[in-house]
């Protein structure tokens, strides 16, 4: 590769980069320094440990090694004590659970890199949406996915996403659980029927006519096969925080087949797990080392065709959730993907081979090229003519200053880089002591048994009054006071709960977030 790409890198600017990737603190070691495509093996790419929970990017074009830059960093984590959370999109990535093969090649490469590579593989745990794959089912209640997030994985509107949020809090009040699509379903056919169109005026904002579109989404949602991902058991974040009796993090692995069938479930399941777990972490400040390192693999799914207040919502936990610490790793093809806000947030750039054979290529990498610290290169054509396996870096070391940029050759995973056996994922999963926990879904009593029930009972009441001697006669007549104590007891579940004063106090907020976490979720412990 031609040395047109930056000025001669003199010795004095080679150990300036030397040094500024220098910390006295513990490291994860990305790759090395390359100079005219020449690594320098004794330059050592790396980010403070501390420092992760200042988040990244790691960009490039399809093929160039952003997942092999995953692995790489992935295994180094997990083998500094911290656990790791990724979501494998192709399938590629399980072989992390498999030790790397020598061969004549990989060794050759690492040798010319000056890193001491040997086989090995992190403790991985494999899990699968609803049970979709292989892997350790993770489902979530409907009640903790919260509005919010629903709503983007419904397509609904701010209007639409507003009164789903009356519903939840509906729910919350007259302990209806939403355990599953088939409660919310009942609760929102409950609403709209004649039974329950009494409690729907009461809710101002609320129509039947966005009853009729929420529950068509839904029923959409239902037959792409969705329902599986909601209900119980509920998968608790916390079992994301584990690691090996040797101390070493465990690496936790999310499945997901037939992501373009779902791929707005996929990102804001992931937002509920980051969610979750802002909601259940105590504050740590900035600590010597992350609890979690998040990998948000396609991160341009979460934020495609998202609302403002979605937007806001991801750029809030990304920015508060490092104090908890959790550190996020987006992974996309271009900064472009990212809104702004969020990409304000990350400290670590690590962008390999951009491709400009359109207009608007040519336009995404002049805004990559500008978001990178000064440095002698020409970006703009290095960022080009990277090799596979070869990115451009700048992290943020432990002062809180972006490091210089560096021309770096990427390590090779000791992990096998492509898919683990099946035969190997069944082993790891049945070994798991997770299995007995999560593997067999379970229905409890929620809001569906419960409205069946009410109704039930309220039929039977009407009819036993229908067929009582005298009844016709007496419903000609004012009823006496008694009786309308008796009415008034007798009025509908939502109604005995709502307080009207309480459903007029919550209408006039409809437009604020349900008190109750980030993207208004939360579960009951």
């Amino acid at each position: 590769m031609s040395a047109d790409f930056a000025e001669p890198m003199s010795d004095e600017a080679v150990g300036a980069i030397r040094d500024g990737y220098t910390f006295a603190e513990p490291t994860v070691e990305l790759g090395v320094l390359s100079v005219d495509d020449t690594p320098v093996s004794d330059t050592r790419i790396r980010i403070p440990l501390s420092m992760l929970n200042r988040h990244g990017l790691i960009c490039g074009a399809t093929g160039t090694g952003k997942t092999i830059t995953l692995q790489v960093l992935a295994e180094q984590i997990a083998r500094a004590g911290v656990p790791v959370f990724a979501a494998d999109i192709k399938g590629d990535l399980s072989g992390l659970a498999t030790p790397g093969t020598p061969s004549e090649k990989l060794l050759a490469r690492t040798q010319k890199n000056g890193q001491q590579w040997s086989p090995s593989a992190p403790t991985v745990e494999f899990y699968a949406l609803g049970g979709q794959g292989r892997g350790i089912p993770l489902r979530a209640t409907i009640s903790s996915f919260g509005p919010i997030l629903l709503s983007k994985v419904l397509g609904l509107n701010e209007t639409q996403e507003s009164s789903l949020g009356l519903v939840f809090h509906f729910c919350d009040q007259a302990g209806l659980p939403l355990l599953d699509l088939e409660d919310l379903v009942a609760v929102l056919k409950y609403l709209d029927s004649d039974e329950g169109k009494p409690e729907l005026k009461q809710v101002g904002g609320l129509s039947p006519q966005t009853v009729g579109v929420i529950l068509r989404k839904i029923v959409n949602l239902d037959q792409q096969g969705a329902g599986v991902f909601f209900g119980e058991p509920e998968f608790d974040t916390r079992d994301l925080l584990r690691a090996t009796p040797d101390g070493a993090g465990v690496v936790s692995m999310l499945e997901l087949p037939n992501l373009q069938d779902r791929p707005a479930l996929f990102s804001t399941f992931l937002m509920w797990l980051l969610a979750d777990l802002y909601h259940d972490l105590p504050e740590v400040g900035d600590a010597d080392r992350p609890k979690l390192v998040f990998f948000f693999d396609e991160a341009h799914l979460l934020f495609s065709d998202a609302s403002k207040a979605f937007i806001a919502q991801i750029t809030q936990t990304v920015r508060l959730i490092r104090s908890k610490g959790v550190g996020i790793f987006f992974v996309t093809q271009t900064p472009k993907d990212v809104p702004a806000d969020v990409l304000a947030q990350l400290g670590s750039r690590i962008q390999h081979q951009l491709r400009a054979h359109t207009p608007d290529d040519a336009k995404a990498l002049k805004a990559t090229v500008s978001t990178f610290p000064k440095s002698k290169y020409d970006l703009a054509e290095l960022l080009t003519q990277l090799g596979i396996g070869q990115a451009v870096v700048t992290v943020m070391d432990p002062d809180g200053a972006p490091t210089p940029v560096a021309w770096t050759r990427i390590f090779a995973p000791e992990s096998r880089m492509g898919p683990s056996d099946p035969a190997r994922m069944d082993q790891v999963i049945t070994a798991s002591p997770l299995l007995g926990r999560y593997g067999q879904q379970i229905n409890r009593d929620s809001a569906h048994e419960m409205l069946a029930r009410r109704l039930a009972e309220g039929a039977a009441v009407a009819q036993a009054e229908a067929q009582r001697p005298g009844s016709a006669e007496r419903t000609t007549w004012s009823p006496p006071a008694q009786s309308k104590a008796s009415a008034r007891h007798e009025k509908s579940l939502l109604g005995e709960v709502v307080n009207s004063s309480v459903v007029k106090q919550f209408a006039r907020s409809a437009g604020r977030e349900i008190a109750r976490s980030l993207f208004g979720t939360g579960r009951r412990r």
